[in-house]
């Protein structure tokens, strides 16, 4: 069932919910004998410039991070993997040719019927996916400045996991038997449109965010000068600490609405990224107000006046 999809979304998401609240409360109530679990626990969630939030970590926990720069194989993972979707899935909607029999298990697991309004809506959510991947890919080869951060080798393991889940959850949405003999523009709805609308313009500031970040880190030729951490500011940094996690958040808000708003595997996921990047984002507004004395005290966390 479907459910089950759900349910897996739903449980990572109040995984994520966990650390964020042990991250603000449960610390202060770790007494000395959790000292060892709480840097464990803050190792496993903090990456990049966050990392000094843990202190001198031992030998062996130095062992297990990877350079934050590696961010960049799960965009290549995410390319690869969802392109390769994309391409049968095409395949079925446009040439008539039926799904792999291993996608066909799945959806016979999964319970699926033929309800031919998700054809579409499916295939486009993948095709805003892939070419979602395909625009951080390039931001990671050619616009960020990656500095000598680092990240835990789980969660390594885990974004590159992350990628292919995401990409099949949405392959699950769609009925076995894909092609259904009808036009493409009759298929066409209104909250296709807004999901588009909104996905283009939630990339655009992201990208935006994402350049004045690499731009702290260049002279006025565009070569980079040094990798130190400097305040931002213009765009949406003028609200936000992390315009950049607000703007993924938009991303899979626009993918839920055009895949006809209803879908609650997708708002699970949804969930799932409201909850990774609010965590990210506190733990980097937390360095901000740590390391600049006069940063804006008006910047919220992760959404404009809420949080």
């Amino acid at each position: 069932m479907l459910a089950v999809l759900a349910a897996a979304w739903s449980l990572l998401a109040a995984a994520f919910l966990a650390a964020l609240l042990l991250l603000r409360w449960g610390a202060r109530r770790l007494g000395a004998a959790g000292l060892l679990i709480s840097g464990l626990f803050q190792d496993l969630i903090r990456y990049g410039k966050t990392k000094r939030g843990c202190g001198q970590l031992p030998g062996w926990l130095r062992l297990l991070q990877v350079p934050k720069r590696w961010f960049t194989h799960f965009y290549v993972v995410s390319v690869l993997w969802n392109g390769f979707l994309l391409i049968w899935l095409f395949r079925a909607e446009f040439i008539g040719e039926s799904l792999p029999s291993w996608i066909q298990h799945m959806h016979h697991a999964l319970g699926r019927d033929s309800q031919n309004s998700e054809h579409v809506s499916a295939l486009l959510v993948l095709l805003l996916l892939w070419l979602h991947s395909c625009r951080r890919l390039a931001e990671c080869l050619w616009t960020s400045v990656f500095s000598n951060g680092v990240i835990h080798i789980v969660q390594y393991c885990f974004g590159l996991g992350y990628y292919i889940a995401v990409g099949s959850t949405v392959l699950c949405q769609v009925p076995a038997n894909v092609s259904n003999g009808k036009e493409l523009s009759v298929q066409i709805c209104w909250y296709h449109i807004v999901g588009v609308t909104m996905y283009i313009w939630a990339s655009l500031h992201q990208h935006r965010c994402l350049a004045i970040l690499a731009n702290l880190r260049k002279n006025s030729s565009g070569k980079v000068v040094n990798l130190s951490h400097n305040v931002p500011f213009g765009d949406w940094f003028e609200s936000v600490s992390c315009p950049h996690y607000f703007a993924e958040l938009l991303i899979y808000v626009s993918m839920a609405i055009a895949l006809g708003i209803h879908n609650v595997t997708w708002w699970c996921v949804v969930m799932y990224v409201f909850f990774n990047q609010a965590l990210a984002a506190v733990l980097c507004h937390e360095f901000y107000q740590k390391n600049f004395s006069s940063y804006p005290k008006h910047r919220k966390a992760f959404i404009p006046l809420v949080f």
